[in-house]
């Protein structure tokens, strides 16, 4: 897409401005570098794909319009949509009216595809999911989440942050804790602090067994993480000397590489 330099940026309270929809988990990020350092915080290479998640006024838009990427910008408010279109002409043909959770990622993505934005608080672990689900054409994440959640995709082991999204997340990408995010640069401000991060898929991955089955182990886990693995895991459990080194453990205290062994030893009974 070309550059659009004849767009200004939008002020906090432009002509027409949308109203936040608390069921659509709206809250408008109003401050401008903010939205700048978080859109340019992505690989802005010319022709690069790239899928915008709830635009709402285009407050990251403006930014990343600013790069010749090909970009197109996923909304389901339809009142966002009409503002969209209306400010930012270049969208023309570019803004896809849609649940992005149902969406079909690799018709607009390809292997080198991102997905960026302010995403709704209420979804964002779903959103991740989703793009987990399309591995293949999201090489890169990066957006705004609620501070606890993106505290928890970034964690290690040992930490009682550390859960399900730190290890299925980490397994494929790399995480990067940005900057974090306070209340007040929002309307209407949220409660919880925010953050932004960014997730790139890392180059090789060594996991031996098929992502579906992974997942079922790494969620078994931390479904109940009080647990010792062997308690938790125990309808998986067919051959436990294979896994043995690791039953007596709970699911915070295995590292990512762990989790990749424990989950290899049991899929080889499964």
């Amino acid at each position: 897409m070309g550059v659009n330099r004849r767009h200004q940026p939008i002020n906090r309270k432009p002509d027409g401005a949308v109203r936040a929809k608390k069921a659509l988990g709206q809250h408008f990020l109003t401050d401008q570098n903010i939205a700048r350092n978080t859109a340019e915080a992505i690989r802005l290479e010319a022709g690069r794909k790239v899928l915008e998640v709830g635009p709402g006024m285009g407050v990251l838009t403006q930014y990343l319009l600013e790069h010749p990427i090909n970009l197109h910008v996923v909304e389901i408010d339809r009142d966002s949509v009409a503002y969209l279109n209306t400010h930012f002409p270049a969208l023309q043909g570019r803004i896809i009216e849609a649940d992005f959770l149902r969406l079909p990622l690799e018709r607009y993505l390809d292997e080198q595809g991102a997905v960026i934005g302010n995403f709704p608080y209420n979804i964002s672990s779903q959103i991740l999911f989703h793009c987990l689900d399309h591995l293949e054409v999201v090489e890169e994440i990066c957006g705004m989440f609620q501070k606890e959640v993106a505290e928890r995709i970034a964690s290690i082991h040992g930490n009682k942050t550390y859960g399900i999204l730190s290890v299925v997340l980490q397994t494929w990408y790399d995480c990067e804790y940005l900057f974090t995010v306070h209340e007040h640069v929002f309307q209407p401000p949220p409660k919880v602090k925010s953050a932004v991060i960014r997730l790139r898929r890392k180059s090789e991955n060594h996991l031996k067994v098929p992502k579906p089955f992974f997942m079922q182990v790494v969620k078994m886990a931390f479904n109940q993480r009080r647990k010792t693995l062997r308690n938790a895991l125990r309808p998986m459990l067919h051959a436990e000397h294979r896994a043995e080194q690791w039953l007596h453990l709970r699911a915070e205290q295995l590292s990512i590489a762990e989790f990749h062994q424990l989950a290899e030893a049991l899929y080889r009974h499964d």
